[in-house]
């Protein structure tokens, strides 16, 4: 356990790396860009969803599915 802590203490005891200047503006900037898409990407998924629903509403308004279809062929005639 000792030689592990060792290590990690003398990790944490090297001097960091110094981080860019920019990379604050980058990292928002690119998260704005992955919000705006994530948003645009919803927008389409509930656009299409609605024109489904729509679609379908009108398909089943003129169809008529519920509706037994009128037969083809006329019953005999017994009993005259």
């Amino acid at each position: 356990m000792s030689r592990r802590e060792a290590d990690v203490r003398r990790i944490l005891e090297e001097p960091q790396p110094t981080v860019p200047p920019d990379l604050y503006g980058e990292a928002l900037r690119r998260g704005g860009r992955m919000l705006r898409r994530r948003k645009a990407a919803r927008r389409l998924f509930w656009l299409l969803l609605f024109a489904a629903a729509v679609a379908f509403v009108v398909w089943a308004s003129l169809a008529q599915p519920w509706v037994e279809p009128p037969s083809e062929t006329t019953p005999p005639l017994t009993g005259w």
